[in-house]
């Protein structure tokens, strides 16, 4: 069962008339009735197929590569290895970026001297058919030598340990310190001291990489693919040679991405075939091929060392992080800046001490997942909270009462939090709606767990991130919005269409949106961070609200009344004062045109910025905004098997302001059978580098029979930055939901489960403990 309990406790101060209302998405009835087009339904006349060759092994020296037989074999159009390929590399870092320094992380289109993880692409196939494709991938030799490899991030660090790339292991590293952590742990009265893991996630989305390139007789390179980010155009065309303006990229409606489609996927292997064969080439993975293809969830060993006074008040914190980036960097270093920040949780932490680095293996790379590192600190410290709260007799909500950061606060880098901080209010009401207890017996034992987060939303402010849109409202009063953001299933083009629809007074199925072009339509960054709201968002509300002015200016002159006395409600424009004057928006936009006012506007949204971290302190801003929120969990534990059932699920978020209802619902529903699945049952598994979970045969997700009650209650400070006050929630609502799981399971066995996933075997080895008086299992 889903039921939303929306929670309106701050009263806005202007009417909203589409926006706060559950309207139906622009992009749900086709997606409901099968007719939406992705990637992966494209076709062309006369288009090739291609396959990709991958190494067998993690780590090796290239000596051959032979593709004579695949070349000649009947139907083959182009084979391509990095020999093939000019000499350059593919930027792997913060994908569109546009402003402010990066690290400029890169790495090989296709592996030339050396592989450095399993399944690494080493050559390109297109050809007639899929069949051919595959056939002459078969017939490619490669002729290999050892080379060691390490697989263990804590190795990888040490000394003689086997190179990744370069001439150290070591891929980022940050610190913080803020107060006197010495002084604050000689006032504790108590000290507790924990170590927690987290593991490899698969996105596991619906739609695995797919998409068409081509050429047109513009000798412009296009590509219609599914992916989160179309200012991937610009990476393309520097790895090619040619200019930016070559270079088209339309992403599609999205199946699903959670970050797994944020850097380059198959874009560049299209790119190159279509480029070389001057024909359209196809590329659709196998969900075999998807689960190597892109970076996975970063896995986490999170050491953490609490002072506390018998209150539960925090007087020092210190925590150590270590990450693995598998072999390439990627995004690794700003996934690790994510838990760096987000160490200490929604919680003021004065004296703090926080060291982490994350280290290059042999691994499968992993990259941006949706919580970005904030999901697996929030793992660590809410479990420690937990764990305070256990040894002190205060029950979890007491722990963290005594500790939440509040407005006005500074935060683990010493940013001081602008909007409001609604933990309590959460994580009360979250608890609240778990409702009467379940009754359990001997065997089974009910839990409950409650979990809280600090998440934020929008990019590093020392980007210095930017995003546009255009807004036109035609004669017959249509509106017409123009956006690249990319949809990748949250709305994102919905929530355009309904924000334009506020602002100029007409029904939302009179708007369309135009989005996912790179060419067509203004740029707008990356479907990312939880920003596609608070950034396109605004820029469309800006647009807009430009649209509106001159509409009402004119209006103003008509009706000889203020521009402020008028309003654009129900496709009328109607004076406040005196109802009667009043007409449709259709004949003003009409009467508008016809006296040349500008019925358009380009407008950009500029993100709040900053340069960046004190080195030796890491105090300084990082984000523009955060989130907020709570879940809580009920869980049945059996105790002869070690199965554990999720019975209840209540996410409780502070979102600002709630732009669609139904969206948000779904945010928060998805986040927490996603979060279950973290929590209970998902891991990719790799032996010394070699993947032994590559389907969802061995992989294994929570099904529909695996779907608990569920609530999501949806709280409005409208405190936030994005258009009328809203907060991101792509991620915040994700954030907590295993850390509530593995609380919730603790407190039915009486014992913590220190490491993700919690399977059957863990608990029943950790009640095993419990029975021998060993209560910790690290």
């Amino acid at each position: 069962m889903v039921e939303t309990v929306p929670t309106a406790t701050n009263s806005p101060n202007v009417q909203l008339h589409q926006v706060g209302k559950p309207l139906i998405r622009t992009d749900a009835p086709n997606k409901a009735y099968g007719n939406t087009l992705y990637a992966g339904d494209l076709t062309m006349p006369g288009m090739l197929y291609a396959k990709v060759f991958r190494a067998d092994r993690p780590s090796a020296l290239i000596v051959k590569v032979d593709t004579a037989r695949a070349r000649a074999l009947e139907g083959v159009r182009c084979v391509l290895t990095a020999w093939d390929l000019p000499d350059r590399l593919v930027v792997t870092d913060i994908p569109g970026q546009t402003g402010g320094k990066t690290k400029n992380t890169a790495q090989p289109i296709l592996a030339k001297e050396r592989v450095r993880f399993f399944n690494e692409p080493i050559a390109l196939i297109a050809a007639d058919s899929e069949e051919i494709a595959a056939s002459a991938r078969d017939l490619i030799e490669v002729e290999y030598a050892p080379f060691p490899g390490v697989f263990d991030r804590a190795e990888a660090l040490t000394a003689g340990a086997p190179l990744v790339d370069g001439d150290a292991n070591v891929v980022a590293a940050y610190k913080i310190r803020k107060g006197d952590t010495e002084r604050g742990f000689e006032e504790a009265d108590l000290v507790i001291e924990n170590s927690f893991r987290t593991q490899v996630q698969e996105q596991a989305f619906l739609e695995p990489e797919a998409g068409l390139a081509w050429m047109d007789d513009k000798n412009v390179l296009n590509i219609k693919v599914s992916t989160q980010v179309v200012e991937h155009f610009r990476a393309i065309a520097d790895a090619l040679g040619i200019p930016h303006n070559r270079v088209h990229i339309e992403a599609m409606y999205v199946g699903g991405g959670f970050g797994g489609k944020e850097g380059l996927t198959i874009e560049m292997m299209l790119a190159l075939l279509a480029y070389n064969t001057r024909k359209p080439v196809r590329l659709i993975l196998t969900r075999e091929e998807s689960f190597v293809n892109h970076g996975n969830r970063h896995p986490f060993t999170l050491h953490y060392r609490s002072g506390v006074k018998k209150d539960g008040r925090i007087t020092a914190m210190e925590v150590r992080l270590i990450a693995d980036s598998g072999a390439y960097s990627k995004l690794s270093p700003y996934v690790l800046l994510y838990a760096t920040v987000g160490a200490p949780g929604p919680y003021k932490v004065d004296n703090l001490k926080v060291d982490s680095v994350v280290a290059a293996t042999n691994n499968l790379s992993t990259c941006a997942f949706r919580g970005f590192g904030t999901m697996q600190a929030c793992v660590a410290y809410e479990g420690q909270m937990d764990e305070i709260a256990k040894s002190l007799g205060l029950t979890p909500l007491e722990v963290r009462q005594k500790n939440f950061i509040h407005t006005g606060d500074r935060n683990a880098t010493g940013q001081k939090i602008e909007s409001a901080v609604w933990s309590e209010q959460c994580a009360i009401q979250a608890l609240e709606a778990l409702g009467e207890r379940a009754k359990g017996n001997d065997v089974v034992k009910i839990g409950r767990g409650l979990a809280c987060y600090q998440q934020s939303y929008g990019r590093i402010r020392w980007f210095k991130d930017s995003s546009e849109a255009w807004v036109g409202i035609e004669v017959d009063g249509t509106v017409i919005v123009r956006c690249a953001v990319t949809d990748i299933g949250a709305g994102q083009s919905s929530s355009l269409a309904q924000i334009a629809a506020e602002v100029l007074g007409v029904p939302m199925e009179k708007v369309v949106t135009y989005f996912g072009d790179c060419t067509l339509n203004p740029l707008a960054g990356t479907s990312s961070a939880s920003r596609a709201l608070y950034m396109t968002g605004n820029a469309t509300k800006m647009a807009a609200t430009k649209v509106r002015d001159n509409l009402l200016e004119w209006a103003g002159r008509h009706f000889q009344v203020p521009p402020d006395d008028l309003q654009l409600v129900e496709f009328r424009v109607t004076a406040i004062s005196d109802p009667a004057r009043s007409m449709p928006i259709d004949e003003l936009a009409r009467r508008c045109a016809a006296d040349g006012v500008h019925r358009h506007h380009l407008a950009m949204f500029k993100a709040p910025t900053s340069e960046g971290l004190d080195p030796e302190t890491g105090q300084g801003e990082v984000f523009p905004d955060f989130t907020y929120g709570a879940h809580a969990c009920e869980v049945a534990v059996d105790t002869e098997t070690g199965e554990v059932t999720v019975l209840k699920s209540v996410g409780a978020h502070d979102v600002g302001q709630s732009l669609n209802p139904q969206s948000v619902a779904g945010q928060i529903e998805g986040s927490a059978l996603m979060g279950q699945g973290f929590a209970l049952c998902e891991e990719i598994i790799q032996r010394n580098g070699v993947l032994v979970t590559p389907s969802f045969s061995e992989y294994l997700i929570p099904t529909s029979e695996d779907v608990p009650e569920t609530k999501a209650i949806i709280l409005e400070s409208r405190s936030g930055l994005g258009p009328f006050g809203s907060k991101g929630m792509g991620e915040p609502a994700f954030a907590p939901v295993a850390a509530s799981i593995a609380n919730a399971v603790a407190d039915a066995i009486g014992v913590r489960i220190f490491e993700l996933p919690i399977t059957s075997e863990k608990v029943i080895n950790a009640l095993a403990r419990k029975a021998s008086g060993q209560v910790k299992m690290h």
